[in-house]
């Protein structure tokens, strides 16, 4: 594998198991811990779209910052621009190779690109 990056948060057990498989795999991916360097929102929606998944879908709904902001009824701009400004609210892991992007929920979703 010549190159692959994951926006990884090491308190996930989704994003740890999702590193774990890429160790597997005998890949040493870049490893971006994106609460600490969060990709810009264009980025961001760069992702997104190459993961072939709308916006609403990269959120984490589970998070009490998500109900705090009442992003239930958000547009895709909305949603954007609080994922921008509050990484926690984006949804993890993001996997990106040579092959695509995928977000590894669930986990195995990232074979297809490796």
């Amino acid at each position: 594998m010549a190159s692959a990056v994951i926006y990884h948060n090491p308190k996930c057990s989704t994003s740890r198991k999702t590193l774990e498989l890429l160790h597997a795999f005998g890949i040493e991916p870049d490893v971006v811990q994106y609460l600490k360097t969060p990709p810009s929102r264009d980025e961001l929606l760069g992702m997104i779209r190459a993961a072939g998944i709308d916006v609403r879908a990269a959120v984490r709904k589970r998070e009490a910052l998500y109900a705090e902001l009442n992003l239930a009824d958000a547009t895709d701009d909305q949603l954007l621009d609080a994922m921008a400004e509050h990484p926690i609210l984006i949804e993890r892991p993001f996997v990106v190779t040579p092959k695509g992007t995928r977000l590894a929920r669930p986990v195995d979703t990232v074979r297809e690109i490796l």
